[in-house]
């Protein structure tokens, strides 16, 4: 069984996300604007909170999901840097008729994450370092413990913490059931799926935004039959995004899933995995072409009903 706390830092750590683009809306309708693109609603939130989202196609499949930040005079979309073409373009297709302007500000901004035991206690410790960030940058608390900052490039250089790697905090974010979409499962999936509706990501009242009537149909009808799951277990070859996942059924194995996400370090392993929304807690799995590989369902943070 994987250590429960293996990726959770005994101190209060910081990962660098170099990985993650920057896309700041400003204008007199900036807000209206997104507001009629995503799921989240983004006209309830005030200077200084966050939310999660998803911005969908018209057939209300995901094109990337992604924090928001909501600040004085503008709106900053944080996601994987390998979705920003196809998102962007898709962002701006109708900007043309409202007054705001769109842009991807990824170089003016470092992306830092901070994690681990006492981390909360040492923010209060510290809170003059971070001061300027509510003018200047975002930031939010993700969990207990476990914070997202977005600070003004060097911004940040100084905070003397333990330094680890990125791909760290995505397993963190597996841990947690929130959905990292890449480029191969971009506009394969309704929010749904990826859980979005257990995190808040969604709302049914706000009124109409691209995908809407698929979002709606799929929670009033119960048209959705797939759900993300996390994966645990262990493998002896590497794992990656085209890896195949197959489930135990009685004495055969069978192909299931679509991997979104990939922890690893040795033979340790976590995937967050698109998965038949009926999938027994119980089932075994591995990936294909690995024998020594065995993984099971890790319960999720969160309740989908």
């Amino acid at each position: 069984m994987m250590n429960e706390r293996l990726l959770f830092p005994s101190e209060p750590s910081v990962y660098h996300l170099e990985d993650v683009t920057v896309i700041r809306l400003e204008g007199p309708d900036a807000v209206k604007y997104l507001n009629g693109q995503v799921t989240c609603d983004v006209s309830a939130l005030t200077p200084g909170q966050s939310s999660l989202g998803a911005h969908c196609n018209p057939k209300g499949k995901v094109l990337a999901a992604f924090r928001l930040f909501k600040r004085e005079h503008d709106l900053l979309l944080l996601y994987k840097k390998e979705l920003t073409e196809i998102q962007l373009a898709e962002l701006k297709k109708y900007a043309v008729f409202s007054k705001l302007t769109i842009t991807d500000v990824s170089n003016e901004f470092d992306v830092v994450g901070i994690a681990g035991s006492g981390t909360d206690s040492w923010l209060g410790e510290n809170i003059a370092s971070f001061s300027k960030i509510d003018s200047n940058g975002a930031k939010c608390q993700v969990n207990p413990d476990r914070w997202l900052f977005v600070a003004p490039k060097q911004y940040l250089s100084h905070i003397a913490l333990p330094e680890l790697a990125n791909t760290d905090w995505w397993g963190l974010e597996i841990l947690d059931g929130i959905p990292q979409l890449n480029k191969f499962s971009q506009t394969e999936f309704i929010p749904q799926a990826l859980n979005l509706h257990a995190l808040n990501a969604i709302s049914f009242t706000k009124g109409c935004y691209t995908g809407q009537e698929i979002v709606a149909r799929a929670k009033y009808r119960g048209i959705n039959n797939r759900s993300l799951f996390i994966l645990q277990g262990k493998a002896s070859k590497s794992v990656g995004l085209n890896s195949i996942v197959e489930r135990q059924l009685g004495e055969h194995w069978r192909s299931s899933g679509t991997i979104l996400d990939v922890w690893q370090e040795q033979d340790q392993l976590l995937l967050s995995i698109i998965l038949p929304a009926d999938t027994s807690s119980d089932s075994t799995f591995r990936i294909v072409d690995d024998e020594n590989s065995l993984l099971s369902i890790r319960p999720l943070p969160y309740s989908l009903e």
